[in-house]
């Protein structure tokens, strides 16, 4: 129900992703990458994270996130805030790292919870 909720955006209970659809101009294993970053930051309300696979299209279909992961050269991607490029050209093997610190940079991390707390929350919040 919750997702329900927060897919009608009434409730923002988890991390919003928004990824592109790979093509043949995506740098990067796009779902492998999707599913590190929904790993990494899945449990932040309120934050919406854009993961793109070029930068053909990428800046604009992820104008509303508030933080991007956009493949730009082989093997290097560029983190957006906003619209903003905020880093630009960060290893791949990096780049999810260099997304939390970015994200913890504006402030709008939080740490995870257990299951066992993430399940209090949920049932004093109903």
């Amino acid at each position: 129900s919750f997702s329900l909720l927060q897919g009608c955006r009434m409730r923002s209970t988890k991390t919003e992703f928004v990824s592109c659809p790979s093509c043949g101009r995506t740098l990067f294993d796009l779902q492998e990458t999707t599913a590190r970053i929904q790993d990494a930051t899945g449990h932040l309300p309120g934050v919406t994270v854009a993961v793109m696979g070029c930068i053909v299209n990428g800046p604009g279909e992820m104008a509303d996130a508030d933080f991007g992961y956009v493949g730009t050269l082989p093997g290097k991607v560029d983190l957006y805030y906003g619209k903003e490029v905020v880093k630009k050209s960060i290893p791949n093997d990096d780049a999810v790292d260099a997304l939390i610190d970015l994200i913890k940079e504006y402030d709008m991390w939080v740490d995870k919870e257990t299951e066992e707390e993430e399940e209090e929350a949920l049932t004093a919040a109903a």
